[in-house]
């Protein structure tokens, strides 16, 4: 189990939990209009308790079989973020993708690049990767400066990557190298 991490006096990134739904689904709502353009279409059921919970039995179904790792940023009981590792691949890869989103009243903050050097410690120390990497659509110049950052180098350029604000859109790809350990050392 990972152990929660205090980002600042008020944030925490620990592991998501079911408990989480509804919390989620509010910061969804809030932060619908700003995420628009950084992600997929979402349907109505998304920004329902129900639609994140759904969501969570998925990824905590994924993060047991040791394939994910969700965690949120609680600010007391509001969440203002979340932060995944995704597709972890074991043996001589030891990589994992990353994706993260944060609420509109905590930007400027911080809490992107505090959260994300946090996830790449843990990355490092806990989980044994070799690296991690992560996409931004070639116009989200703040979440690239969050990257660039926390360590990540950008390692090319994907025409039409991800289907994102209903339309097939060219990314930015980086990477971070967390060690040069033997894998799982």
């Amino acid at each position: 189990m990972i152990a929660p991490r205090q980002l600042t006096a008020s944030v925490e990134l620990r592991i998501s939990a079911l408990d989480d739904a509804a919390a989620i689904a509010d910061a969804q709502v809030r932060s619908r209009e700003h995420l628009r353009p950084w992600e997929p279409a979402r349907t109505e059921h998304w920004f329902t308790t129900a639609g994140q919970l759904e969501r969570l039995v998925y990824q905590l179904d994924r993060y047991k079989t040791g394939h994910a790792v969700p965690w949120v940023l609680a600010e007391g009981s509001r969440i203002v973020g979340a932060i995944t590792l995704s597709d972890l691949v074991p043996g001589p890869f030891r990589s994992a993708s990353l994706g993260y989103w944060l609420a509109p009243e905590v930007l400027g903050r911080g809490l992107a690049t505090l959260a994300v050097e946090a996830v790449a410690s843990i990355s490092d120390q806990e989980l044994k990767l070799h690296r991690i990497e992560a996409s931004t659509l070639t116009g989200n110049v703040a979440s690239q400066r969050v990257l660039e950052r926390t360590g990540f180098h950008q390692i090319g350029m994907a025409p039409t990557y991800l289907h994102i604000d209903g339309s097939w859109q060219d990314c930015n790809l980086y990477q971070r190298i967390l060690n040069s350990r033997a894998p799982g050392a």
